[in-house]
């Protein structure tokens, strides 16, 4: 496959190279076929900013993709979508629910900003495609819908709630994932993997026919993880024998050290201005 046939940039992340602004938050640029494909937005304040500096026209985006609805990764919406354009939106019908973290008692509200669910209910129904099975975006571009959660060592991740008094666990349900088949394999788009890195690539590989991992790339939400789990994790996706995995966002340097001690150089930590071509 010629390398530029698809294209992903780091837009928003953790990290950034000199010049781009950094942000706890993610999104991607996917290129695939004449198509730009926008996975996930940032909290909002350096989406726009790198995408001019990276020669990133956000106008022709085509499709916009959410991971799931918390602000990190859906603050920048309003960059995308307004004024006035119309870009198919896919995900969760869950995304814009109220969401908080509890830490030492202390509730803090982390679901989709007011303006970005604003600016998404503008838009026309018939651009709302609200995934609760798998998609497809291209003929072979699809998204997972909600992920099962079948390993015993993999959770949400942190103290998430639905509500600020901390009575109702949030299982973050609308965690989906987006992938993109190569002749060499999969590449695999993550937000966070709420609902775990393993559950996700073993999901997207039965709904691929057991397709090779090319590559994962994203947040993998292992910031507070255990060391039994990131183990299990480094063991699991060396069985899965990625060519390349591209920690970002929420992954936390322990992870990447973990991932890293299995993987060795399969493993390149991601910053915002770096382009992978497949």
């Amino acid at each position: 496959m010629p390398a530029a046939d698809v294209t992903i940039t780091i837009l928003v992340d953790n990290q950034a190279a000199a010049g781009l602004v950094a942000e706890h938050g993610l999104s991607l640029e996917i290129v695939s076929g004449g198509q730009s494909i926008l996975f996930d937005t940032g909290q909002g304040s350096a989406l726009a900013r790198n995408a001019r500096l990276l020669d990133v026209d956000l106008r022709k985006t085509s499709v916009l993709v959410l991971s799931h609805g918390h602000y990190d990764h859906t603050g920048g919406i309003p960059d995308v979508l307004r004024p006035g354009r119309k870009i198919h939106v896919f995900g969760h019908p869950a995304i814009s629910q109220p969401r908080y973290s509890i830490r030492d008692g202390r509730p803090r509200a982390i679901a989709m900003p007011p303006e970005s669910a604003v600016d998404l209910g503008r838009l026309p129904w018939s651009y709302l495609h609200w995934v609760q099975r798998p998609a497809s975006l291209t003929a072979k571009i699809g998204v997972t819908g909600p992920i099962p959660r079948e390993t015993t060592f993999e959770d949400t991740g942190g103290p998430f709630y639905l509500d600020p008094e901390g009575r109702r666990e949030d299982p973050i349900l609308d965690d989906l994932a987006l992938w993109i088949q190569t002749d060499d394999g999969l590449v695999v788009c993550v937000g966070c993997c709420h609902a775990g890195l393993i559950n996700t690539l073993q999901y997207v590989r039965r709904l691929n026919r057991g397709q090779r991992l090319r590559a994962v790339i994203g947040g993998f939400h292992l910031l507070q993880a255990s060391d039994a789990r990131l183990d299990r994790t480094a063991a699991a996706l060396r069985s899965l024998e990625p060519d390349l995995v591209v920690p970002c966002h929420c992954t936390g340097d322990r992870g990447v050290a973990a991932l890293r001690a299995v993987l060795g150089e399969r493993v390149s930590p991601g910053e915002a201005g770096k382009t992978y071509l497949f």
